[in-house]
Formats: structure tokens, sequence, C-alpha cells
């Protein structure tokens, strides 16, 4: 069977730190590559999830709502000790420690 050649241009540093993590598990590059083209031939797509799942954009929808009731509420600029005080001050009033 002819080798067929396949050329693809990475940045410097993600190439050495794949080179790294692939030399630790035993592997070259070109046999990292080879293994990821025919695990996608098997399962014939990706061989890994590439789809933001329903509870990312759940998280990423709360993390709005919470931003905009933040700034709505005049909250959006505390800094850290003015959170933790607010916290405190709704644990007393609900009776909690």
């Amino acid at each position: 069977m002819p080798n067929g050649l396949i050329q693809i241009r990475v940045d410097e540093e993600l190439k050495t730190q794949a080179s790294e993590i692939f030399e630790e598990l035993g592997l070259d590059l070109s046999t990292a590559v080879r293994m990821f083209l025919r695990r996608s031939v098997q399962e014939r797509g990706i061989p890994f999830s590439m789809k933001l799942g329903a509870a990312s954009e759940s998280l990423i929808n709360t993390a709005d709502e919470m931003n905009d009731i933040s700034e709505n509420n005049g909250n959006s600029k505390l800094g850290e000790e003015e959170i933790q005080a607010e916290i405190e001050a709704v644990r007393k009033e609900r009776g909690g420690n």
C-alpha cells in the first residue's frame, strides 16, 4: 500500500507540547496522528465530542443572568470582601451560620 503524505501547519508551541505528551505515552507525533485518523475512520467521525452540551449552555445562560441581576442591583463592582459580607448578611437573615 503506498504511503500518502499529509503536511499541516501548527503553532510550534502546540507541536512541542503535543509531542512531549505523546513521547510520555511512548508515541511519536506521526504515530499519534495516524491513531487519530484510524479512530476517526472506525467511528466514522471525530473520535471525541465536539458539541456544547446542554449543561455548558445552561451554565453560560445562568452566568449571564447573574451578571445582569448584579448590574441591575448595583453589585457588579463589588470586591471579594464585599461579596463575602453580602453572603454573610443573607445567611444571618435566613438564620444560617
